[in-house]
């Protein structure tokens, strides 16, 4: 049979893990830490792990591999300069490592994304020899990009993105045009330097398409180092978490709260998040929570938001949505919910002046607003508020607006002028969670829940270039 490889899509994280297989053995790479998912899949295709591989210390999640290679019984790979806590076979550039009579892995040195990150060659056996199928590329080469190189310290970064050249041009060298390219990052990740939206691609595509490939080093080390944003706060935990040995998850459903409970922990400062959908939130939400939808990257932004080990409630309208937020974020490292509630949100309050609702309008009624016609029933905007990342609001923004990032907002409340704070962000996801920490600090807030690339044609003043 010829090889097979199946990927695991962490949409909500930008991330992708792998299964590749001969139909009879299965290599695994970069697992999530919620194995169920790729104990489902072998056992799907009736293939058995044998090894299990790191491309690298994770910063963006906490990886399943330890606790999937110990229930596998597989080999777990990983870099063998990676100082950890557990053991692994350690392997590094040039090894090879025999998986069937069909299959083998060729690790390859791709330093950039870490210092010690290594790429997988998988190759085939055909007619006697060997054939590379693709490489799993982790953080090193991605569709159209590559993995960003600041994660360990701004002080590495410039240095690391030289390697990070040096390695993808390595992996061109050394591959075949037709080779396929597996990266694990970079389909929203924060890992990734920049975003593509290629679904898979080839050695020879990237060649073609990705800026590594084609600009000199320094150029490339320039561009890439200038095109950085802010990553997750969350992400100085992981590698930790990582390198120590990361325990299994549980998953079973945490403990219920009534109406007196959830009254009480939001009292005590406590984050209680309503994970509903935003149109949702703003008709009718209980005072003091934090509105992060499940149809967004909830765990990403709860994560980036709060201080770390804070206990976190959730509120869903379903048992279901509950156990899907606690699987994202497991991902992330935040183990149990200390509480979670369901139902409508009338049953989450103690008294019925607990329930609140947020305004909401759209990029038009902005414009009427400040020509001086506000919408009937809207405060007229003092304050229009963008909480984008910086190199969003670098590419264009509001004449007259105010700048902060959503994951600053909580430690710059302060900073907002008095009056009526009318927020955006790029779509309306990030607007409301805004202002639910708006609302909960006492501000009078309207979420404009709207796309931002309307604003300019609805009449909305940008501000010069």
């Amino acid at each position: 049979m010829a090889v097979e490889v199946s990927v695991i899509t962490t949409s909500s994280l930008g991330d992708r893990s792998y299964l590749a297989s001969d139909g009879q053995v299965a290599i695994v790479v970069d697992p999530q830490r919620d194995i169920d998912r790729v104990l489902y899949l072998a056992g799907a295709q009736g293939v058995r792990i044998t090894h299990v591989v790191e491309t690298h210390i994770h910063n963006d999640y906490v990886s399943g591999g330890l606790e999937l290679a110990r229930l596998t019984g597989a080999h777990y790979l990983v870099a063998a300069a990676d100082e950890v806590a557990f053991d692994r076979r350690a392997v590094s550039d040039g090894d090879v490592v025999p998986v069937s009579e069909n299959l083998r892995l060729r690790v390859v040195g791709t330093p950039g994304h870490t210092f010690h990150h290594l790429s997988y060659v998988l190759d085939e056996a055909t007619d006697g020899d060997w054939r590379p199928v693709g490489v799993f590329t982790g953080g090193s080469l991605l569709f159209g990009t590559t993995g960003r190189t600041d994660l360990l310290g701004q002080q590495h970064a410039h240095e690391l993105a030289h390697h990070q050249h040096a390695s993808a041009r390595r992996l061109a060298d050394l591959l075949p045009d037709g080779a396929q390219v597996w990266p694990t990052h970079g389909f929203g990740s924060f890992c990734s330097a920049s975003q593509a939206d290629a679904p898979d691609s080839t050695i020879g595509r990237e060649k073609q398409a990705n800026p590594v490939l084609r600009l000199a080093a320094d150029r490339f080390v320039t561009e890439t180092l200038a095109g950085l944003d802010a990553y997750p706060a969350y992400y100085a935990h992981m590698g930790v978490a990582n390198s120590a040995g990361p325990a299994p998850v549980d998953l079973t459903p945490a403990a219920r709260a009534d109406a007196a409970t959830l009254r009480e922990r939001i009292a005590a400062g406590e984050w209680v998040v309503d994970l509903r959908h935003r149109k949702a939130y703003a008709a009718a939400h209980l005072a003091g929570t934090v509105a992060l939808g499940l149809d967004g990257p909830m765990a990403t932004w709860l994560g980036w938001l709060i201080d770390w080990g804070t206990p976190i409630t959730l509120l869903a309208e379903t048992p279901e949505q509950v156990a899907d937020a606690q699987r994202e974020l497991v991902r992330i490292g935040i183990d149990r919910p200390a509480a979670q509630a369901t139902g409508a949100a009338e049953r989450w309050a103690a008294d019925p002046g607990q329930l609140r609702e947020l305004r909401t309008a759209d990029f038009p009624a902005l414009a009427a607003a400040r020509a001086g016609n506000t919408p009937a029933g809207l405060p007229a905007p003092e304050v229009v508020l963008d909480v984008r990342m910086t190199n969003e609001w670098r590419a264009g923004h509001v004449d007259g607006a105010v700048h902060i990032p959503l994951p600053d907002l909580p430690a710059r409340l302060g900073e907002i002028p008095a009056g009526v704070v009318w927020v955006h962000c790029g779509s309306g996801y990030r607007a409301t969670a805004a202002a639910s920490l708006l609302a909960n600090a006492g501000r009078e807030v309207v979420i404009i829940d709207d796309a931002f690339g309307r604003a300019e044609v609805a009449g909305v003043a940008m501000a010069p270039a």
